[in-house]
């Protein structure tokens, strides 16, 4: 995938979701209709973080390339260089995968 060219700001992320499971753990296939949308993806776009009351910016808890879980709901898609994408709030993802 190319370098997407987009800086998100403040505490927002830019995620590519992962593609929606095809065939079910019995091993159904699922045309394109019954697929849920996918809560997973691919960080590939932080902003510089929340800016405190301070003045200071929180430090963001993501980071590029941490693969995530984030809201059903969560976001605006669009569409960027051909790419599905998602911006997300920070506080709309709910973890990170570990290893």
């Amino acid at each position: 995938m190319a370098k997407i060219k987009v800086r998100p700001l403040d505490d927002r992320v830019v995620v590519k979701p992962m593609e929606a499971e095809e065939v079910t753990a019995g091993g159904i296939v699922l045309p394109d209709s019954a697929k849920e949308k996918p809560q997973r993806g691919k960080v590939v776009a932080v902003g510089p973080g929340r800016l405190l009351d301070s003045g200071e910016r929180a430090e963001m808890s993501v980071a590029v390339d941490d693969e995530v879980i984030y809201g059903k709901y969560g976001g605006t898609e669009i569409e960027i260089n051909g790419e599905d994408v998602k911006i997300l709030r920070e506080s709309d993802i709910l973890a990170k995968v570990l290893d």
